[in-house]
């Protein structure tokens, strides 16, 4: 047995700060998790059409930011904070999204994302990845995030379970898109479905009103002409 002692890896101030924050929001937020599975074969047919229409580059997380957000406009509790004995709810849908970067995990902030289009949204989200990438997000740039979404899908994750940043009370984490046999009209069909799962603090939000919300962005990413 090799009983050498092994080079330390030294935690970044960011990394440092990613967990304290992890750690408190998991010990302090007691969640719950639902999932469900959306059809997204008409989403993903549509996306490079949308490019050559729309004149910008239009991710599927472009659409997930959007369908959040319009659902959180429908249920607005899931932008819900505790204040002692009161539910505050925010003045603002900022959604939040992951970024790996090479100082680590980042997440930019689309401010107001219910008032934007698609469009709008995909080129926000774009510039934001550019500079999240290139370590030049600005302070303002990272703050306000009223929920949160975590993508996988890129890294061939086919589903996951998020943790709850501190300043929300729910996280859509979202999956691959993945080839499913599934029944429709009496057949068997194959279609490129994507697991959405949520996160959601049980202090502010129940079961019920989180499916709802959830079921919500399922509708609007299996119709994703609303999306536009």
């Amino acid at each position: 047995m090799d009983n050498r002692l092994k080079q330390p890896v030294v935690l970044t101030r960011i990394q440092k700060l990613i967990g304290e924050r992890m750690l408190k929001a998991k010990q302090s937020k007691p969640c719950f998790y639902i999932e469900l599975k959306a059809d997204v074969t008409e989403l993903m047919a549509l996306r490079p059409k949308l490019r050559k229409s729309l004149g910008v580059k239009i991710t599927t997380n472009a659409f997930f930011i959007r369908a959040l957000s319009i659902a959180v406009k429908k249920y607005p509790l899931m932008a819900g904070g505790l204040d002692g004995d009161n539910i505050i709810i925010a003045d603002a849908i900022n959604v939040g999204f992951a970024v790996n970067s090479p100082a680590g995990l980042v997440v930019p902030v689309i401010k107001n994302a219910d008032e934007k289009t698609l469009a709008e949204i995909a080129g926000l989200e774009q510039s934001l990845t550019e500079k999240a990438r290139s370590n030049k997000l600005t302070l303002a740039e990272m703050e306000g995030e009223t929920i949160a979404l975590s993508n996988l899908g890129a890294y061939g994750i086919d589903s996951f379970v998020g943790i709850v940043p501190l300043p929300t009370s729910a996280i859509l984490a979202v999956g691959n898109a993945v080839p499913m046999t599934i029944p429709k009209d009496g057949k068997a069909i194959t279609q490129k479905m994507v697991s959405l799962c949520l996160a959601v603090d049980r202090r502010i939000i129940d079961e019920v009103y989180a499916a709802k919300f959830l079921n919500t962005i399922c509708e609007q990413l299996q119709n994703p002409q609303q999306l536009v």
